[in-house]
């Protein structure tokens, strides 16, 4: 009877001395590959198995695109009101004000300048954590100053979208941007300043609609949601079943949508390259 029962119990470890293992020290992608968060950052939220691209914000975005991670931060005070008394389940001052706190940013979009590769850059990058990436007053003011920097100072723009689309608390002020935002593109390209569209996991809605697909080029990183209405959206719509991969970055590239899909790691060196061979000048890789 011994085999079955444990006669010596060993060492006890009292239950308050018990430890649990650290969150957040690995991480699971949507294959099931599991690689340390450590090893994740250092290899720019790509996992390295499957090459899934890791939703990240405006702060990894910058720490990728600019040299040494320096940049001039614009218009970093502008915040959205509530015009429209907007109420739901939840007033959007409130909602506004979680946001703030939970993110520790003003609004879904930030625009910064600095250097990439040795030429001065202006980047306006979105945040999902934000209200979903939502394009409200702000973003579209935000982006339209960062544009009108760009114009003055006669340097490249790059917005990199990452929205759910509109922000319905704003209702038509939201739709305006759409058209602001357009406008101001279109003042760059008659100066013939080089504009890049960055697509990445998801662009959706009236981003889609305006900004994200205006680019001189249009590139995504791999596997992104880039679409107007999501998957579910369109199939309840039409009524059909929609094709494997609908929607993902490869699809889009494969109907004409966009330019090329670039590894995150990549980023950098390949706008650099375009705005090289746009500006005539020596391509370094």
């Amino acid at each position: 009877m011994a085999w079955f029962k444990r006669t010596n119990k060993g060492i006890q470890t009292p239950t308050e001395a018990k430890r649990d293992t650290p969150k957040g020290l690995w991480y699971k992608s949507p294959t099931g590959k599991i690689i340390e968060t450590e090893e994740l950052e250092k290899n720019f939220f790509v996992s390295p198995e499957d090459g899934y691209h890791v939703r990240i914000g405006s702060e990894e975005y910058f720490n990728i695109i600019f040299d040494d991670n320096k940049f001039e931060e614009l218009d970093i005070n502008i915040t959205s009101k509530d015009p429209l008394k907007f109420s739901d389940k939840k007033k959007y001052t409130d909602r506004l004000r979680t946001a703030k706190d939970k993110t520790n940013l003003r609004d879904a979009v930030r625009t910064a300048v600095g250097k990439s590769k040795g030429k001065n850059i202006v980047v306006a990058c979105m945040d999902f954590r934000f209200i979903g990436g939502s394009m409200g007053s702000v973003v579209g003011e935000k982006i339209s100053r960062a544009a009108d920097y760009s114009l003055n100072k006669k340097i490249p723009f790059m917005i990199i979208s990452k929205s759910g689309g509109a922000r319905m608390m704003e209702a038509a002020l939201s739709l305006m941007q759409m058209a602001k935002t357009s406008a101001k593109l279109a003042q760059l390209a008659d100066a013939g300043i080089p504009y890049i569209s960055l697509c990445t996991d998801p662009t959706t809605g009236g981003t889609t609609a305006s900004f994200a697909m205006l680019g001189d080029i249009n590139i995504s990183e791999p596997g992104a949601l880039i679409g107007f209405a999501g998957p579910r959206v369109v199939r309840d719509t039409t009524g059909k079943e929609l094709p494997d991969g609908f929607q993902t970055a490869e699809f889009v590239l494969e109907h004409g949508f966009l330019d090329f899909i670039t590894h995150r790691q990549d980023l950098k060196n390949k706008v650099n390259q375009y705005i090289d061979l746009i500006q005539n000048q020596v391509l370094r890789l």
